[in-house]
Formats: C-alpha cells, structure tokens, sequence
C-alpha cells in the first residue's frame, strides 16, 4: 500500500481510545531504539495519516524527544501515534484490519535487533502444542475492543 484514499478504523486494545482516518502514506517499520521501547516490541509498525479524527476518546502523550510526542491509550497503554511536526503516523497494528496497511520501508536499520533477520525461520507450534494450547482458550473470555466501532464500550456488565 502506497496510499488509502478510503476511511479506516481502529484503536486501542480495551477501547477507551478509537479513531478514523483518510489519507494513509508511507507504512513503515520503525528499528530505532526509541520505537522498540515505545512499542516494546522489536520494531513500530507506523504509518503517516494526512487526517486522524479520535471518535472515542483521545490519547495520552509522552514526549519522547525534543522533536517528537508519541500518543497511548491511557486506559491500557496501547501505543497510537508518532508526531512530529504536525505529521501525525499512527501504529498499523492499531487499525482494526492492519493487514491492509502492509510495510513499504525499513527505517533505522542501524538499530535492527540482529535476531529479526531470522524470524521466519523460527519453528512454528507442533499440532500436538496446538491441542495443547486449545484446550487453554477454550473457555478464555477476551475483554479486548472488537476490531470494529462500537456505540457503547464495555457492554453493560462486563470487562471494565
């Protein structure tokens, strides 16, 4: 993806914060050592926005450098946006269906934790572990946001 011209949704893990956005340019992930602790995560998976509308909500921000804010859910911490500037990107993951808003560029390379070259290497779970772990989320009960806009949030009587 280069650019959407269309509206996407998405927001944060317990749903305090969400938003809608037009204009998406240049997604990216994100080595420097200053995403990797934003996002605790190897990498940030971000994304310019030429317009964010928050329609829950509103994130917190932290100042991480003289140049640039990040913005989080203040609820349950979930990493939103990097702005600088006025440019404002937002965490591809963030989106309720990021698989639409796949990478273009590597930035920061100089910081890439060397053991992310071998990621798609790494074995995957055995089907006797998949039963296994099944047996775990049979009765799990998420209190996560759906990956959809929702008129109220937590349903009356539960999560919260």
């Amino acid at each position: 993806m280069t650019a959407a011209s269309h509206r996407l949704t998405g927001g944060c893990q317990c749903g305090a914060v969400r938003f809608a956005c037009e204009g998406l340019t240049r997604p990216s992930i994100c080595h420097c050592r200053m995403c990797q602790k934003a996002f605790g995560a190897p990498f940030g998976a971000l994304v310019n926005a030429e317009t964010v509308v928050w329609t829950r909500g509103a994130p917190k921000h932290f100042q991480s450098s003289n140049k640039v804010r990040r913005g989080f859910c203040g609820e349950c911490g979930t990493p939103l946006t990097y702005e600088d500037g006025g440019l404002v990107n937002l965490s591809i993951c963030a989106f309720d269906d990021p698989a639409v808003v796949a990478p273009v560029i590597q930035l920061a390379t100089e910081s890439r934790i060397p053991w992310c070259d071998g990621l798609s290497a790494l074995p995957v779970r055995s089907a006797a572990q998949e039963v296994a772990s099944a047996a775990f989320v049979s009765d799990l009960v998420s209190f996560q946001h759906p990956d959809h806009d929702t008129t109220l949030w937590p349903p009356a009587g539960e999560g919260a």
